[in-house]
């Protein structure tokens, strides 16, 4: 009897109390704080970098239709002049088919927008260097 008395008054109460969970509440909070930024500065500058490389991606193909044609009349993504009746889909089927294409007889515009319409790169060549600008501002001629 006296084996058991000692063994309920010597009972552990063992465990985590309030103070404690809400100390590591707060501090998985904290780091949070800091980590959500930081994710979405990563993914902005990800979508950056992809609008800048589809376009930039479509450029040889571009110059190889200047080749084979002679000028950028009539050149589109889908469409163009014989020999490259295919556009540059014609010439690089891994082009995306949002890239928006503006041919004209000694130049052209190339432009492609993110799905979330926040950022658009554009060349405009030949010989143009790749911009990306914030939003929506596809080509609307040869010359931008």
């Amino acid at each position: 009897m006296h084996s058991l008395r000692q063994r309920i008054n010597a009972r552990d109460e063992s465990g985590f109390t309030l103070i404690e969970l809400l100390v590591v509440l707060i501090i998985i909070g904290v780091l949070l704080a800091i980590a959500v930024p930081s994710y979405l500065g990563f993914k902005d500058r990800a979508v950056k970098t992809q609008v800048q490389a589809n376009v930039r991606e479509a450029i040889p193909d571009a110059e190889a239709y200047y080749s084979d044609v002679g000028n950028y009349t009539n050149m589109q993504l889908t469409s163009g002049d014989a020999p490259d009746a295919g556009g540059l889909q014609g010439i690089d089927k891994g082009l995306p088919s949002t890239l928006v294409v503006k041919g004209a007889a000694s130049g052209y515009c190339m432009s492609f927008t993110d799905k979330g319409n926040s950022w658009t790169g554009k060349v405009v060549g030949p010989g143009g260097d790749v911009t990306v600008t914030a939003g929506s501002a596809p080509c609307t001629s040869a010359t931008g």
